[in-house]
């Protein structure tokens, strides 16, 4: 299965502040990120293993991981990262879950614009092109577009609270990915993750 790193992207969108209500912002345990990763449960059609999950502290070791911008600009304050993977294969699509999770909701937002302009929003290429994904987080930005292959991708960034999540999805088959299914895919990982800062046990789904 292909890591995220290894995905062609391409893809961009606005990251204005969204109302988040009465929603907590509140700092998540490593328990909580692997709990707010997606699973087949939460996606059905899309089938991934155990081994394609993970969830780390971030030390020098993952820095590099999580944070792959210069001297790992972003990951200040940073506690936990976790990653999953999982495949469509009716439509030969595939996506990548991303969480850093922060001490803080200010770190998060400090660290926002440094890992979109500093690596992420960088995967979507040079013929990228944005696209919205509101009402979803606090901020949120997004690209979409194709790689030399013609196969398409996007990459999404938003923030909940206390914690950057990403969303990176790829086809190799016409129609496996679009940008209502890419909102839907960034729209689970975002009420998860606030789910689980409120307290509550992750639920969301694509069926939800």
């Amino acid at each position: 299965m292909a890591s995220a790193a290894a995905l062609l992207l391409a893809g961009c969108g606005g990251g204005a502040e969204g109302d988040s209500g009465n929603s907590k912002a509140v700092a998540l345990t490593k328990e909580q990120v692997r709990e707010t990763l997606p699973d087949g449960e939460a996606m059905p059609g899309w089938y991934g293993s155990s081994a394609q999950l993970t969830v780390v502290e971030i030390g020098k070791l993952y820095r590099s991981a999580a944070c792959p911008t210069k001297g790992n600009a972003g990951c200040e304050n940073s506690r936990f990262y976790g990653a999953s993977t999982l495949q469509n294969y009716d439509n030969a699509a595939i996506v990548t879950f991303q969480i850093i999770a922060y001490d803080s909701e200010q770190a998060a937002r400090e660290a926002y614009d440094v890992l979109w302009n500093g690596y992420y929003g960088r995967k979507a290429g040079p013929k990228a092109k944005p696209f919205t994904i509101s009402p979803i987080g606090d901020e949120r930005d997004a690209r979409f577009g194709s790689n030399r292959f013609g196969e398409a991708g996007a990459v999404t960034q938003t923030r909940v609270g206390t914690a950057l999540l990403w969303t990176e999805a790829a086809s190799t088959g016409k129609g496996g990915v679009d940008k209502d299914g890419v909102r839907d895919l960034a729209r689970v990982l975002a009420k998860r993750a606030q789910q689980a800062q409120n307290g509550d046990a992750p639920s969301a789904s694509l069926a939800s």
